[in-house]
């Protein structure tokens, strides 16, 4: 069968162990990816992870990014990555930026304000946003995981406009009824719900019940 892939989009906004999760979701998941980290997100990543993620050295800066645990400690998961295939940033030919090129969709995560700009603005200045702009007008589906605060005026309105155009708006907003007890899980939380919008199969979180207490924290 053709190789039909889930394009995930890195952006400079905080949050890259919400991207680590969600990408680690959707291999366990069988899903083949097709990632795209933005030039910001480098940035971000570096600062937030120790981690310099390069073009020519993706695969082992993937594998050490992909093995860390929310709290950043090392070897935590273990990864297979065959699935994944990398577009740079720059790369206005790749296969993402045609609507001729098979997806199943796209997920950004983390989406900084700028990037939601850019795609409600279909500005196109770089291969997420493009890759995003051509989900949008493919009738696929576009998860945009916006992790920013506050929110101003124009960035609700671009919000506003990825919703009319047919996108998901994931706030980056863990909730606690799912029993969190570690970082992990309020990361967990938060790509779930990710991939509940994609309609990606997972169990990275413990869903409500309609059982009051359900969450609560139990010793012994």
């Amino acid at each position: 069968m053709p190789r039909t892939p889930w394009i995930v989009g890195v952006s400079g906004a905080s949050g890259t162990p919400y991207a680590a999760a969600v990408l680690r979701a959707l291999l366990a998941a069988g899903e083949s990816v097709d990632l795209v980290v933005s030039r910001a997100s480098r940035l971000t990543l570096l600062d937030e992870t120790g981690i310099s993620f390069r073009d020519a050295h993706w695969q082992a800066d993937l594998r050490e990014w992909l093995s860390r645990g929310a709290d950043g400690k090392p070897d935590t998961f273990s990864v297979d990555i065959d699935a994944v295939r990398h577009w740079s940033a720059g790369d206005l030919a790749a296969g993402p930026s045609s609507g001729s090129y098979p997806t199943k969709g796209m997920l950004i995560v983390p989406a900084s304000t700028a990037s939601v700009a850019g795609v409600a603005l279909g500005l196109s200045k770089d291969l997420l946003q493009r890759a995003a702009s051509v989900t949008l007008k493919e009738g696929r589906k576009l998860v945009v995981a916006v992790r920013e605060s506050p929110l101003n005026g124009q960035t609700l309105r671009h919000l506003v406009t990825l919703d009319d155009a047919g996108a998901t708006v994931v706030p980056a907003s863990p909730a606690f009824y799912a029993g969190a007890t570690h970082i992990q899980d309020l990361v967990d939380f938060v790509a779930g719900r990710v991939l509940d919008a994609a309609g990606v199969p997972h169990g990275l979180y413990r869903r409500w019940q309609g059982e009051l207490g359900g969450g609560a924290r139990r010793d012994g």
